[in-house]
């Protein structure tokens, strides 16, 4: 029997952000009708629109705070992409946080049997309030001409310095109450929007669009390296060896 909106998603938002918040994590809350609203249904979340919803972000924190943690912890399982396994270890364990509740979780890398994405995460991040994503239909004096030119997700406190990890669902909430916050417009002039998609477009590598506002908290110089580096090679920057973890699986 779905549970009613009241101040649940409320509560709900509290303690995730008692579970996550120490790791570095962010969560923010959204309908899933204000997901599939602005999408084709193809990429529609199958759940009623009132469904309570949150998408987690990671910050820059959560570098020192959960991924070198878990991988000392834990280094002997580490079999694939460590900071996917990390999110996965964290998301996962929020479920033991609502022991008489249904959670869904679904990660950002998954991916459906036709390879779309099972979510689009920019998307949610904007409809959430969690980072506006800026768009080429953001840009009233297109210069792009027939050039393909991606959107991204600028986050008010870390600018680009920041990710999108994946969405909590609880199908046995509704909230039909429960009130949108639009994402903080803080890229706000024209020509500002199309530096910021220039950089990300074209020259991405660099990471300048992350800083195209002043940012309060950034990755730390350990952390760029660590995402610059072929993931093959991660394993080496985080003290672990492949054939460390081969020899731990027949």
């Amino acid at each position: 029997m779905p549970r009613a909106a009241g101040g649940m998603e409320g509560r709900v938002a509290e303690r995730l952000r008692g579970a996550l918040g120490p790791f570095g994590f962010e969560v923010h809350a959204f309908k899933v009708g204000w997901y599939n609203a602005v999408l084709p249904p193809a990429f529609h979340l199958p759940y009623p629109d009132d469904t309570l919803a949150f998408v987690v972000l990671s910050t820059p924190s959560m570098f020192d705070k959960a991924l070198k943690p878990f991988v000392n912890k834990e280094r002997l399982k580490i079999i694939r992409d460590p900071v996917d396994q990390c999110v996965s270890h964290h998301l996962s364990h929020v479920k033991e946080k609502f022991p008489d509740q249904k959670v869904d979780v679904i990660f950002d890398y998954e991916i459906l049997p036709n390879r779309k994405p099972k979510f689009l995460a920019q998307t949610a991040a904007h409809v959430a309030g969690a980072a506006y994503y800026y768009q080429r239909q953001d840009v009233k004096l297109d210069p792009w001409g027939k050039k393909k030119i991606y959107g991204v997700c600028i986050h008010p406190k870390y600018g680009g310095w920041f990710a999108i990890r994946g969405l909590l669902l609880f199908p046995d909430t509704q909230v039909p109450f429960l009130e949108q916050s639009a994402p903080v417009d803080c890229v706000s002039t024209e020509e500002k929007r199309i530096e910021l998609l220039e950089h990300f477009n074209f020259h991405w590598q660099d990471g300048r669009y992350r800083d195209i506002i002043e940012v309060k908290e950034r990755y730390s110089e350990e952390q760029k390296a660590y995402f610059a580096t072929p993931p093959a090679e991660r394993f080496r920057l985080l003290g672990l060896t492949r054939e460390a973890q081969r020899s731990t699986f027949p």
